[in-house]
């Protein structure tokens, strides 16, 4: 469902707009509508607090929660189910983040993906995006939302940006808290912003070569690394928001001195941070993850030569729930064995 048509829906049972904004704050920020001093009873027309049972119902059938995988960082990978069957996975992150999807399945196809291995099944609509908010807010606080789930949130432009918009007013999530994640779809650097939510911006890098870059997101759009930055460095330094970079570390691929070099070429003096990801298993792929104290010299290195790098682990590494992997086996291994706890 599309939040037009709930902000229609409503606007059909008597609601002005302060009413419908009342209803959705309320959602998305997970809190009883009886909450403070102003009680839908003295507030909200007779007709939308009649139905308010039934729109409750709605908004939350958009995002069930199917199952939820903790770990021991203290995140949770949640299965959430949709209403039409299909699934898609949030993560709880640890500091009150949250990382939602926005597509079931992706289209972009990076080799090292489990997510794109399927290609894209459909767009998720601004509700079901909103909804992952709300169904995570019921289980924790979240202050920050990043759209670096399953899909690329450029191919579904229209639902993201609406789904921000109303994060970052409603939803009581500071701009600078949204992150847009691409592999660097032109449409981003204009669409972004115009804006009235202008949110941070996560690009997806993982190598300074054109030839290899091709090669890892084969359906990427066609700008090399160069001009990715270039893209990215204006807008970082027109919303005042550091551009982050995302890098996943493949053991033997992108992990060689020759691009150390060449991320230092690339971002310093930038303004710009560097998250560095070691590559989240998955076993029947090539790639392999390097180790952890790999990783940590890398970092450091990079610090050194002036790369502001933050060196990040992926969520559920432990038990291979990297983006993507829990909706595979749960949609493949119908039985008790799959390594999630279900939700009661």
């Amino acid at each position: 469902m599309h939040i037009h048509l709930i902000r229609q829906r409503m606007r059909a049972l008597g609601a002005k707009p302060e009413h419908e904004q009342r209803v959705l704050r309320d959602w998305l920020q997970a809190r009883p509508y009886d909450h403070g001093r102003r009680r839908p009873q003295d507030f909200l027309p007779k007709s939308l607090r009649d139905a308010l049972p039934a729109l409750d119902d709605d908004l939350r059938a958009m995002a069930r929660l199917i199952a939820t995988h903790p770990t021991e960082d203290g995140s949770a990978r949640l299965l959430v189910g949709l209403v039409d069957g299909q699934t898609v996975e949030s993560v709880l992150l640890p500091r009150n983040g949250l990382c939602v999807s926005s597509q079931v399945g992706c289209a972009v196809g990076c080799q090292f993906c489990m997510t794109g291995r399927d290609g894209l099944l459909r767009q998720l609509s601004s509700g079901e995006i909103l909804a992952q908010v709300a169904l995570a807010r019921s289980q924790r606080a979240v202050s920050k939302v990043v759209f670096m789930g399953m899909g690329e949130p450029a191919h579904n432009l229209d639902n993201v940006m609406d789904a921000i918009e109303l994060l970052g007013t409603e939803g009581n999530i500071a701009h600078k808290n949204l992150v847009f994640s691409t592999v660097g779809d032109l449409r981003v650097f204009e669409r972004l912003p115009q804006g009235t939510v202008k949110p941070a911006l996560a690009l997806s890098l993982h190598t300074t070569k054109p030839a290899l870059r091709e090669k890892l997101l084969p359906r990427a759009p066609k700008l090399t690394p160069q001009e990715l930055v270039e893209r990215g460095e204006h807008y970082g330094r027109s919303t005042a928001y550091p551009v982050q970079y995302q890098w996943t570390l493949l053991e033997g691929i992108n992990d060689g001195d020759d691009e150390l070099e060449g991320i230092v070429d690339l971002l310093k003096g930038k303004y710009a941070v560097l998250n560095m990801i070691p590559y989240n298993t998955i076993p029947d792929l090539q790639f392999k993850r390097p180790s952890w104290d790999r990783a940590r010299a890398i970092a450091r290195w990079l610090h050194q030569h002036g790369v502001l790098t933050k060196l990040r682990d992926s969520a559920a590494q432990e038990v291979d729930g990297g983006c993507g992997q829990l909706r595979a086996r749960a949609n493949a291994m119908r039985s008790p064995t799959i390594a999630i706890r279900p939700v009661s």
